[in-house]
C-alpha cells in the first residue's frame, strides 16, 4: 500500500484545496509534508482503499476551523478570522474619508467607490454600471426573469436572497428594528429609515416638474404619473386605468361589490377607506376644509365648491384667481 496519496488527484476528485497556513491546525487523521502537494494519511492506512472512507477524511480536511460559538466550520483562515468578526462585533477597517467601520477589507473597497464614484461592473444587456460584482449580478436577474431564491413557507420567489430574508419576516412577525421615538418595529431597515422622516419632517426626494416633496421614492413616482398622465393599472372588467394600484383596487371592488370598510359608529359598510373616513366625518363634526377667502369650513369638497362658486366667488374682482383657489382645494388643475 502507497503510504502518500497526491493531493491533485484528491482536489480533483473532491474539489479539496489544503495551503499551507491551515497546516498547525489540521485533524490527527492528516497531516501536510514538506513536499507540496503531497498529504500522509497518518491513520487509517486502509482508506486508501476504500472510496468513501477516503472521502470522509477530505471532508474533515475541508472543514477544518470550528467556531466555538456557532460551529460554523471553515477550511481558510482568512474566512474564519472574517466570520469571528460577526460574533465579536470587531471592524477593524476604516474609511479615510467618511469614518465608517467595516469588518472585512473588502465592504471597504466597495464603499469606497461610493466616494469615488467608481463603477467597474457593466452590464452588458443596458449598460447601466455598478461598483460591485454582487450588485451587477443583482441587476442581471432582472433581463433574464431568474428568481433563484423561494420561500419555504409560502413558494414565493425572489431575484435576490435579501428581499427573501425581508419576505421571510412577514411569516415569523419578526421586526428587528425600531423607532427610538415612537418604539415602533419593523421588518427591515429600509421601513424604518422611511419612518424616521415622518418624525424629522424630512422630504429627500423632489418632484423635477412642480418641485413636490416626498418620503420616498415610491410616493414620488406615483407623483410623476400626475404629471406624465400614466395610468399602468387597469381594471379587467371595464378597462378603467389608474395611475395607482391602491386607486385599481377600490375600484375593483365595486365591480365585485365588496365593502370590507365599515363604521364603528353607524355600522355603514364602503368600498374604500377614503370614503369610509370622509362618512367619518358626518359623525365626528370634522371640517377639515376651509374657504381661503371667508375662512369657512366645510367636511367635504362638493360643499366648498359650492360655496366658492355661490357665495365668495361672486364677491371676487379675479375671477382668474377664484379658479385657482378653488383647484388648491380640490386638487384640479384649473
Amino acid at each position: 500500500m502507497e503510504e502518500f496519496c497526491e493531493l491533485d488527484q484528491v482536489k480533483k476528485e473532491f474539489k479539496l484545496e489544503v495551503t499551507a497556513e491551515e497546516n498547525d491546525i489540521l485533524p490527527d487523521s492528516v497531516a501536510v509534508t514538506s513536499n507540496p502537494g503531497v498529504a500522509t494519511f497518518c491513520k487509517d492506512e486502509d482508506l486508501h482503499t476504500d472510496e468513501k472512507k477516503n472521502q470522509d477524511v477530505v471532508h474533515k480536511v475541508d472543514k477544518i476551523m470550528s467556531c466555538d460559538v456557532c460551529g460554523k466550520c471553515f477550511s481558510h483562515k482568512g474566512n474564519f478570522n472574517k466570520h469571528l468578526r460577526v460574533h465579536t462585533g470587531e471592524k477593524p477597517f476604516s474609511c479615510d474619508m467618511c469614518g465608517r467601520c467595516f469588518s472585512n477589507l473588502g465592504d471597504l473597497k466597495i464603499h469606497v467607490r461610493i466616494h469615488t464614484g467608481e463603477k467597474p461592473f457593466s452590464c452588458d444587456v443596458c449598460e447601466k454600471n455598478f461598483s460591485c460584482l454582487g450588485y451587477l449580478n443583482r441587476h442581471l436577474r432582472l433581463h433574464t426573469g431568474e428568481k433563484p431564491f423561494s420561500c419555504d413557507v409560502c413558494g414565493k420567489r425572489f431575484s435576490n436572497l435579501g428581499d427573501l430574508k425581508i419576505h421571510v419576516r412577514i411569516h415569523t412577525g419578526e421586526k428587528p428594528f425600531s423607532c427610538d421615538v415612537c418604539e415602533k418595529n419593523f421588518s427591515c431597515l429600509g421601513y424604518l429609515n422611511r419612518h424616521l422622516r415622518v418624525h424629522t419632517g424630512e422630504k429627500p426626494f423632489g418632484c423635477d416638474v412642480c418641485g413636490k416633496c416626498f418620503l420616498d421614492t415610491l410616493h414620488l413616482n406615483r407623483h410623476l404619473r400626475v404629471h406624465t398622465g400614466e395610468k399602468p393599472y387597469s381594471c379587467d372588467v371595464c378597462g378603467k386605468a389608474f395611475s395607482c394600484s391602491a386607486h385599481l383596487a377600490r375600484h375593483s371592488s365595486l365591480h365585485a361589490g365588496e365593502k370590507p370598510f365599515c363604521c364603528d359608529v353607524c355600522g355603514r359598510r364602503f368600498p374604500g377607506m377614503e370614503y369610509l373616513k370622509r362618512h367619518s366625518r358626518l359623525h365626528t363634526g370634522e371640517n377639515p376644509l376651509n374657504c381661503k377667502v371667508c375662512g369657512k369650513c366645510f367636511s367635504f369638497e362638493g360643499s366648498l365648491k359650492s360655496h366658492i362658486r355661490d357665495t365668495c366667488g361672486k364677491t371676487s374682482a379675479e375671477p382668474s384667481k377664484l379658479k385657482t383657489e378653488e383647484s388648491s382645494h380640490t386638487g384640479k388643475k384649473p
